[in-house]
């Protein structure tokens, strides 16, 4: 438990003490994103490659805490984590430096997602981080081979473009990270699985420091090179957490379906990226064309601030993680309902208010 606080201190550490001399750096190289599209929603000049500092951190912690004598089990299991450890170093370094690329001179979308591809298919085939079931919702269990690879594949994509896609406001993205890692976290905790909470907890421990400089008003962003790692480490963490023996977790977690409780804590960006892809298509542009059509942007033409708007989206996010706690009590195919539910009730109400909020534009126009 000391480590896991000790990783948490060591990545707050080194964000905290080492943004602002990156924001100097940013700021002197011309490494900023300027207001130049309606779409952006800042009006200032602001350095957007913040996601180098939090991958340095997060890769920094859990490495320097990463004691492999501290690691229990069998010699297979031991020689499993070393290999999953490997396989996460590398892969994360291909998605970081192509979104350094991207946040310095652009990216084309398709190369992006030819990267994310490539990545989950090393992360699915090579280290046998994959969905093998659904866990009892809708009944299904076991599902086939090429299923799980499918299945994980897709998986790692929606996640690491939805939390892409929110990164459109202030400490959105940053914030939302952080409570995902920390209650992934803090369930690894209780399963007695130290490895992948240290992981969790030193990503949220970066998150946490960046998010002094992100909190709006925002001093710098995290850019491409922030959200897709955030997104990929979310994605390891949540097929880890779905996949955990049951065997090994205490008596009151064996009770809470694990894919609900992962669906909950990545709520929004779920949530949000869902809701805007059916948008497009209804349209007709493509999924990953950008706008200012995401549940963020329509909370702040309520009249809502940058502030306002990510707290009440916290809010969401810990409802809807507690709204999975239902499955205690209920099957994890009602637990799922109640949580798309919830979900649902946002969205209602993000656009009943702000079609309220036009309305009285047109009013007073």
């Amino acid at each position: 438990m000391i480590v896991l606080i000790l990783v948490f201190i060591t990545a707050f550490t080194v964000v905290l003490y080492a943004t602002p001399a990156l924001i100097k750096v940013a700021v002197l190289k011309r490494l900023i994103d300027l207001p130049s599209e309606d779409r952006k929603v800042h009006k200032r000049a602001i350095p957007t490659i913040g996601g180098i500092i939090i991958y340095a951190a997060t890769l920094f912690a859990f490495s320097l805490w990463y004691n492999i004598d501290d690691l229990q089990g069998e010699y297979l299991q031991i020689n499993e984590s070393v290999k999953e450890f490997k396989i996460l170093v590398a892969t994360s370094l291909v998605l970081f430096f192509v979104g350094v690329k991207d946040d310095i001179i652009g990216t084309a979308p398709v190369k992006k997602l030819f990267a994310n591809i490539l990545v989950g298919l090393i992360l699915i085939l090579m280290g046998d981080i994959r969905i093998t079931g659904l866990h009892g919702v809708f009944g299904v269990n076991e599902i086939p081979l090429w299923g799980s690879i499918f299945l994980s594949l897709f998986t790692y994509i929606v996640v690491v473009n939805a939390m892409n896609l929110i990164d459109g406001i202030d400490g959105l993205a940053a914030g939302v990270g952080f409570i995902a890692a920390s209650v992934f976290g803090l369930w690894f905790v209780f399963a007695n699985e130290y490895t992948l909470a240290s992981l969790s907890f030193s990503l949220s421990g970066a998150l946490l420091g960046f998010l002094i400089f992100n909190f709006s008003p925002a001093k710098i962003f995290m850019g491409d090179s922030g959200s897709l790692i955030i997104g990929m480490f979310l994605c390891v963490l949540s097929i880890k957490l779905i996949e955990y023996p049951l065997h090994r977790v205490n008596s009151f977690w064996i009770h809470i379906s694990n894919p609900i409780y992962v669906v909950a804590a990545l709520s929004y960006p779920l949530t949000d990226t869902l809701r805007i892809f059916i948008l497009r298509a209804i349209k007709g542009q493509s999924p990953f064309a950008a706008d200012k059509n995401h549940l963020h942007h329509r909370l702040l033409d309520c009249g809502y601030s940058h502030a306002k708007t990510v707290l009440i989206i916290y809010t969401f996010s810990f409802f809807t993680i507690g709204v999975s706690f239902l499955s205690y009590y209920l099957n994890p195919s009602l637990s799922l309902i109640a949580v798309l539910v919830s979900s649902g009730l946002f969205i209602l109400s993000v656009h009943f208010c702000y079609r309220r909020s036009q309305r009285k534009k047109i009013i007073n126009s």
